[in-house]
């Protein structure tokens, strides 16, 4: 499998993702609106208008959720799996001599090909050690030190 298509499959599932918590967050919402028609229908009084309160405040989360959704899928489209350098950046596959990192967004561990690939934010705190780093370059991480072996 060359690297194109590793990269390709990798980020295929970062977005499937993102879409599902999209998918999933975009039902909270209709959930809480349909929660809001129903609570403006029952009787008036203070109970009444701490439920109504308190769905708001779930709807201005998921709003806020959303919003990052959002963040996280434009940051997406930014990754071009067929541009290649010779330092970590966004888009970038790092190997290690203990793992294999996949710089894009946090999403954790995925497998291809029987290989396990950490999918990590550049902003996150690996994303950031690694950020700019080229072949044979090392870093410490939670005391463990870790030697970049190639970079595509």
């Amino acid at each position: 499998m060359t690297a194109i298509e590793l990269k390709t499959q990798l980020l295929e599932h970062c977005q499937k993702q993102v879409d599902l918590r999209y998918s999933k967050i975009k039902q909270t919402i209709a959930d809480i609106e349909e929660s809001l028609l129903e609570e403006s229908k029952s009787s008036s009084g203070d109970k009444h208008e701490t439920g109504r309160a308190m769905l708001q405040i779930d709807r201005e989360n998921a709003g806020k959720q959303l919003l990052e959704i959002e963040k996280l899928a434009q940051l997406l489209k930014k990754i071009d799996v067929k541009s290649t350098s010779d330092y970590a950046r966004l888009g970038s596959l790092v190997y290690t001599d203990k793992f294999k990192y996949f710089i894009s967004i946090s999403v954790g561990a995925i497998s291809v090909e029987n290989k396990d690939f950490l999918c990590v934010a550049l902003n996150s705190p690996v994303g950031l050690l690694l950020s700019g780093k080229k072949k044979d370059e090392t870093f410490v991480l939670n005391g463990n030190s870790y030697k970049i072996t190639k970079v595509v």
